[in-house]
């Protein structure tokens, strides 16, 4: 494994020693990769939604000319939909 040096908050230094002396975790390190585990696993989930979100916009370009629509068109259209579908 690889050494790095990591400065903390105060606060940070001592949740981090209390989780270690309550017994959650086993030793500092054991903090830091889980903090590090929940931190890829945010950066993953990130990256898809980011990939869902361009999907949906290169979708909606690719779906032609846009119109104006007011609220109450809108609104009007949506409840033609719902009492077609049932």
């Amino acid at each position: 494994m690889r050494t790095l040096t990591v400065s903390l908050t105060p606060r940070q230094a001592a949740m981090m020693q209390s989780a270690v002396a309550k017994g959650s975790y086993a030793s500092n390190s054991e903090v830091v990769r889980d903090a590090l585990r929940s931190w890829e696993q945010r950066e993953e989930v990130r990256e898809i939604e980011l990939a869902r979100l361009r999907k949906a916009y290169d979708d909606g370009m690719a779906s032609g000319e846009g119109r104006e629509v007011s609220a109450d068109m809108l609104l009007a259209e949506l409840k033609t939909e719902a009492r077609k579908r049932g």
